[in-house]
């Protein structure tokens, strides 16, 4: 459940977002998003798939977003925002409630316990949490939120609008976009995984790119972003990245691709636009996914997949419905190898017979 906030009324989400009320008054008071199970009188909540249909029958919510087919599943009682996309009309609700108070609101300025060099550019908006450490030529733009002990690397920028959580790291030359947002414990810049191997062992390969994070880009805690070898490692615009995600260096994302959390991707993998990449898969280095893949949890891809829509599996990757299909077939083998058994002892008792028949016509010497 959210935190309650300030109270607006049913019909200003009508007047700015859209949709039609059914069954409640535009003046009903609300506070708050809930979820259908939680939900009091004075509360928002929306029903978008039909496997909460359950909950949504017992909901007490005031009113729910909700699609008209969808719609019969709500108490009689229950006042109807009816829309086409429920979910993506609760996400723009989310955001605006963020934006009325349910978010702390941090003011501008440079708290006195941050350190910023002299060298560095700072608009006068951004806003600069207790021990923040920003180094010469780094360029903060306008509205950007720092949060405790974020550090700024020389010669890095954040765009305009970004909100970067407490304990992020930004290596030097570095960039973030704008309207970006990054979690807690972030790394963006570090070396990437670069070794020569020679007769001592390991030589070091300096990493001379940056990382390159393009606009409206969201960046869970505690992922590494490697910056590149040589060329640049480069998120696009609108990328979405759950926690724990490993990027190495020199990997190129495309725009509005959204990758769960503890994913790994190799170095000088380059994945397409508009992709989905599910938990704990891990795509292998120098290997190329392409516009519009959808990548299951837990998959292994160990080679460049080529065609857009579902794939997956562990060894070796293939369309979905070729792995569904060998996944049900290898439910049946302990069953089809008692049968291949039964047959081979049917087989070799049929042989046993004839002989045993053809011994028994030969004559008599």
């Amino acid at each position: 459940m959210s935190q309650a906030g300030e109270p607006f009324r049913a019909g200003e989400l009508v007047e700015r977002f859209g949709g039609e009320l059914v069954g409640v008054d535009p003046s009903r008071s609300l506070v708050r998003l809930a979820t259908l199970e939680r939900a009091a009188a004075n509360e928002l909540s929306f029903l978008a798939s039909r496997r909460y249909a359950a909950a949504a029958r017992s909901t007490g919510a005031g009113v729910v977003i909700v699609s008209r087919e969808l719609a019969d599943n709500l108490p009689a009682s229950v006042g109807r925002l009816v829309v086409g996309d429920p979910y993506g009309y609760y996400a723009r609700v989310s955001g605006w409630l963020a934006g009325r108070g349910a978010q702390p609101v941090r003011p501008a300025g440079i708290h006195p316990a941050a350190h910023v060099d002299p060298a560095a550019s700072i608009h006068p908006s951004a806003s600069i949490g207790a021990g923040c450490v920003i180094e010469a030529d780094a360029r903060i733009a306008a509205g950007v939120v720092l949060g405790a002990q974020v550090f700024i690397g020389s010669g890095a920028s954040v765009g305009a609008g970004t909100i970067v959580h407490p304990r992020v790291v930004v290596y030097h030359a570095c960039s973030i976009g704008q309207r970006c947002i990054v979690h807690a414990g972030t790394v963006i810049g570090a070396d990437g995984f670069g070794f020569a191997p020679d007769a001592a062992g390991w030589t070091k390969i300096a990493q001379l790119g940056r990382v390159v994070v393009g606009d409206d880009v969201e960046i869970g805690a505690n992922c590494a972003i490697d910056r590149g070898a040589i060329d640049d490692t480069v998120i696009s615009d609108g990328c979405k990245l759950d926690n724990l995600i490993q990027i190495g260096h020199n990997v190129r994302i495309g725009a509005h691709t959204a990758i769960a959390g503890c994913v790994g991707i190799a170095g000088s993998a380059v994945i397409g636009s508009r992709c989905m990449i599910g938990g704990g898969a891990g795509i292998l280095g120098h290997l190329t996914v392409c516009d519009g893949a959808v990548i299951s949890a837990m998959s292994l891809v160990t080679r460049s997949v080529r065609e857009p829509g579902l794939h997956t599996g562990v060894f070796p990757l293939m369309g979905n419905l070729q792995w569904e299909h060998a996944a049900a077939a290898l439910k049946q083998l302990p069953r089809l190898r008692d049968r291949v058994r039964a047959l081979e002892r049917d087989a070799a008792a049929g042989r046993h017979s004839a002989h045993t028949s053809d011994d028994d016509a030969r004559p008599s010497s």
